[in-house]
């Protein structure tokens, strides 16, 4: 790859216009009264004409600028959560299939009221997420059962949808396992704890708060009775869950989850045979066919953003905004802004934090941020945006399981909403108030 070429704010206009094209189709078709109005322009579509223009703006040879993009779309994390959106998917059609997820909504109905179906929905995503320490595998195993859990109850679809993603990214930004809190901590140079104390200090108020807010919503007049059902059905979501807790990495848990899946239909249902198990696996990959290409199209297009200097350009600007007035709150508004900028265009809240990591340690030495809070804002705020972004992974993996648009969704995921003002409330008061710490190297 070539070497960055000087900061140039030309260069985020080939996302400016993914964005145009797709949300201007969206809208368009949504005034027109269209049903499905943000599916009538397909999102990989929308981006082809972004790519050639990020093409025909790079300053090296058309062939250097391919090679730049292939290499986005070959990056470690683009292609690992491709293969994280295969897995959900094939995961999400076998447990379907078998009636694995219509026994796990009856013995949930056999417990929970429908009151508490939505704060249990968002608890248990939490500590899945927690535990994982990412949040793509929560939202795949969960997003079945919250769509039952809807069907049953009358509750909103996009509601339920917005309870899990909220509680995958509460768990993802907390959890001291998850590559945002590894690459946060690593680029302050902090320890893992201290950054997870500050985090659990902003976003446990903002999980109280979103869990009363879910009561409130999820109350309904619906009283459904739990059918029969056969626990043996169940077993593959609660050995997701158990060894989801128990830390394994997040391909592991979806892969014992499909072929756990496959074993337990064939057992109880007799007609379940092998060749319709390898039919369900491969209609869930088909599934996810759209977002996959989309998420590797986008990562080969933030490549050239950034090859292009177009995210320089981005920390240049917010340099220069905060150099203006001196204290705490500009340091802490920058690295807020940096990264959150940054994720609005690379749609990866991992490779945000990496991104933005050496300018916000810049900014937290010049502001006497102390590095632990410097850490504690590059997560939260990347987690914010994350979550409340139309085309990040999240929200389109919840998206294309429950065949919603992802403007439905990202109004209804009230964590990250909460969270986002939980934030800035503690960068204008300044808490929680810790003691100085200087950065280790």
């Amino acid at each position: 790859m070539q070497a960055p070429t000087q900061p140039r704010a030309v260069a985020l206009l080939p996302l400016l216009l993914f964005l145009l094209i797709f949300l201007g189709s969206g809208i368009y078709y949504s005034l027109a009264g269209t049903e499905f109005a943000f599916y009538q322009i397909k999102a990989p579509v929308a981006i082809l004409p972004a790519i050639i223009l990020g093409l025909l703006l790079a300053k090296p040879s058309y062939r250097d600028n391919l090679q730049t993009f292939v290499a986005g779309i070959g990056d470690r994390n683009i292609i690992t959560m491709a293969l994280v959106f295969l897995l959900a998917g094939a995961f999400s059609s076998v447990t379907k299939a078998i009636g694995g997820v219509d026994a796990t909504v009856n013995m949930g109905l056999s417990i929970l009221p429908p009151s508490l179906i939505l704060p249990g929905l968002f608890v248990i995503a939490v500590f899945i997420s927690t535990a994982m320490g990412t949040s793509m595998g929560t939202i795949g195993a969960l997003v079945p059962i919250a769509m039952g859990f809807a069907e049953v109850t009358g509750l909103s679809l996009p509601l339920a949808m917005g309870a899990v993603i909220g509680g995958a990214m509460a768990g993802d930004n907390l959890s001291i396992i998850s590559d945002t809190t590894i690459a946060a901590t690593r680029t302050q140079g902090v320890g893992m704890r201290d950054k997870f104390r500050l985090n659990l200090a902003i976003a446990l108020p903002a999980m109280l708060l979103t869990l009363v807010l879910l009561f409130v919503l999820g109350d309904t007049s619906a009283e459904p009775v739990a059918a029969d059902f056969n626990p043996w059905l169940v077993l593959p979501y609660l050995a997701v869950l158990v060894l989801a807790l128990c830390g394994l990495d997040v391909m592991i848990v979806l892969m014992t989850g499909i072929i756990l899946s496959g074993v337990t239909g064939m057992l109880i249902q007799p007609e379940y045979a092998l060749a319709t198990y390898g039919n369900d696996i491969y209609q869930g990959f088909a599934g996810m066919l759209e977002i996959m290409v989309l998420s590797m199209l986008i990562g080969g297009l933030s490549a050239i953003m950034k090859q292009e200097g177009g995210l320089d350009w981005l920390r240049e600007r917010i340099q220069a905004l905060t150099a203006r007035n001196a204290g705490r709150r500009s340091g802490e508004t920058g690295i807020a802004g940096l990264v959150a900028a940054t994720n609005l265009f690379v749609a990866n809240n991992t490779v945000a934090i990496i991104i933005s990591g050496s300018v916000a340690k810049d900014l937290a030495q010049h502001y006497e941020v102390d590095p632990r809070r410097s850490a504690s804002l590059l997560d939260i705020f990347s987690c914010v945006v994350q979550g409340l972004i139309p085309y990040g992974a999240q929200i389109l993996l919840a998206g294309s399981l429950a065949a919603l648009s992802p403007l439905a969704l990202i109004t209804q995921v009230h964590y990250c909403w909460l969270l986002g003002l939980m934030a800035v409330l503690a960068i204008v008061f300044g808490f929680p108030r810790i003691k100085a710490q200087p950065a280790t190297a």
